[in-house]
């Protein structure tokens, strides 16, 4: 009787595309089990809480008073309007209140395609184009945003177009922006598979986002393809698929560490773009965020697992 080998078998039917992978050295299936990530963040820490959609100071003030309720450390908060829609001196405070703090303020560079003229991401097969920059003028647009931005102290942008991380990696390379400048994927610039996130690490991304509805086992392959940290919603936003996995999270660490654990609020409205027309919103979920990361520090103190 012939042998059925698995298509993961390097002997198996699909030999070539496995050959392929193997001389790219690129991983070529998703993890069997669940193996531990031997890679952490500078300090040592396996993982670190990150507060996404923090949209201003008042905002990010509602983080650390919760935080502080909470007994939570917080090291990192990202906004999601964009730069361009904060004043210097919103964003000079956001800067000023993270050195404080010693927190990482990671704010989205401002132009997208979603809400430029064009039709295309209002389409049902458009909507991949929503992070993107809709031709070369607003490329330049996020371009200055990032510049402006780096001169008043930013060191943290969220990136949603690949062919900006390209500019701005390249840019920090040739020190147009500050070694240190961190750039950071956003999960809508779709990151889930290895080779994709090789591609993002190579054009310069410092930490990526990967998409909200990968298994343990794919992120596991994820991770063993890049040694940047990665960026995984444990609870996700609605219009990205809304999946809680709180009681994944020791296992989340587990495979993808150094990982930074990521809680928005199912059930809420958008908040893009935002402003003084729904403060009160931006800042009780920015509390709730903050509450829901604390039941993740529960679960993984109630299982004796040190950071």
């Amino acid at each position: 009787m012939a042998s059925w080998l698995s298509t993961r078998d390097p002997k198996g039917p699909m030999k070539r595309a496995i050959s392929i992978l193997n001389k790219q050295k690129i991983q070529s299936q998703d993890a069997d089990g669940l193996p531990e990530s031997k890679l952490r963040f500078k300090d040592g820490a396996r993982w670190k809480f990150e507060i996404p959609s923090v949209e201003g100071p008042a905002a990010f003030q509602a983080v650390l008073d919760e935080a502080k309720k909470r007994k939570l450390v917080i090291h990192r908060i990202s906004q999601g309007s964009g730069i361009f829609l904060q004043s210097d001196d919103e964003i000079k405070q956001m800067v000023s209140i993270g050195k404080k703090n010693k927190i990482e303020v990671c704010l989205f560079v401002g132009p997208r395609a979603s809400w430029d003229i064009g039709k295309q991401v209002s389409a049902s097969s458009g909507v991949v184009a929503n992070p993107s920059l809709r031709g070369t003028d607003q490329l330049r647009y996020a371009l200055e945003d990032v510049v402006h931005a780096a001169d008043l102290g930013l060191r943290s942008v969220l990136v949603g177009d690949v062919g900006l991380l390209k500019v701005l990696g390249q840019a920090r390379a040739k020190g147009d922006l500050p070694k240190d400048f961190i750039l950071k994927t956003s999960v809508a610039l779709t990151c889930n598979n290895a080779a994709t996130a090789e591609l993002f690490q190579e054009l310069g991304a410092s930490t990526l986002n990967l998409s909200t509805d990968l298994s343990l086992q794919q992120i596991a392959a994820i991770r063993a393809q890049v040694e940047v940290p990665l960026d995984v919603y444990c609870e996700a936003p609605d219009d990205f698929g809304g999946a809680v996995r709180h009681y994944e999270v020791p296992d989340l660490v587990r495979v993808a560490a150094p990982v930074y654990l990521k809680f928005t609020v199912r059930n809420s409205p958008g908040l893009y773009p935002s402003g003084g027309h729904i403060q009160g919103l931006v800042e009780s979920t920015a509390r709730e965020r903050v509450r829901r990361a604390a039941l993740a520090k529960g679960i993984l103190d109630r299982y004796g697992l040190k950071n």
